[in-house]
This record gives C-alpha cells, structure tokens and sequence, in this order.
C-alpha cells in the first residue's frame, strides 16, 4: 500500500472514532466518558449538542476524505456508501437511539474506507489477451 494511500484512508478514523465514544446517558460508560475528557481539559463535550456537533464534524473530514480525488482511486461510489454511512451514524446515534442503526453505519464506513485504498487495476494494451480466432 502506497504512503499516499495510506494517509488517505487515515482520515477517514476521527469520524469512526468519534461515532464510536459513547452516548452521555449509558450509566455504563458515562464515567470513563467523563474522566478521559475531563483530564484532556474538555469537560464541556459531556453535553449531547457539543457530541453530535463534533461527530457530525469528524464524519464530515471523512466523508470527503472518500470523496477527494475520486476519479483517481475507486470512484464516486466510496464516497456515496461514506455518505450512507455518515447518515446511518449520526440517525442511529442521535436521533433513533439505535446502536444496531449506529453500528451497522460504522461497519459501512470502514467497507468505503477499505474499499477506496484498494488499488486500480490498469493493463497495458499489450498484455490484453487477443480476440478468439485471430492471429498476431
């Protein structure tokens, strides 16, 4: 896997990661939640407005990580399953209280990732096989 490649599909992590931190109501994780982000200094991200913004943000940077320099990669359809994905998330998160919906969003959004790094294929006239019946 080229360095190019490999940083492309980089950007896509803050947004699975940042779909990934738990929701401030689960009783489960909202401790950990609270001192991981009261040791960084950002206590105030425990509101639900500021997590949704700042998902929506890190989904954002990699949904159009999927989406620059398409043409150059697998096409535009990483990018449309980036979108898909992103809405998935961000629906099943924030406003369906759904983690399956969640889940199933993050599964999608690392199928565009790893399939906008798998490479082109590219032949050479040359190498092409000849047509049945005809003779070089």
């Amino acid at each position: 896997m080229s360095e190019r490649t490999w940083k492309g599909s980089a950007m896509a992590l803050p947004g699975i990661g940042a779909s990934l931190l738990p929701k401030v109501v689960c009783p489960m994780c909202s401790a950990a939640y609270a001192a991981l982000v009261s040791s960084l200094g950002l206590g105030f991200l425990m509101s639900t407005r500021y997590l949704l913004s700042l998902t929506a943000v890190f989904l954002a940077i990699g949904v159009v990580s999927l989406g620059y320099q398409a043409s150059r990669r697998r096409g535009l359809g990483p990018f449309w399953l980036g979108i898909g994905a992103a809405t998935c998330v961000l629906f099943g998160k924030f406003w369906f209280d759904s983690i399956l919906t969640a889940y199933v969003g993050v599964g999608l959004f690392i199928t565009a990732s790893v399939w906008n790094v798998i490479p082109k294929r590219t032949f050479c006239p040359a190498c092409l096989p000849t047509e049945a019946g005809s003779s070089k």
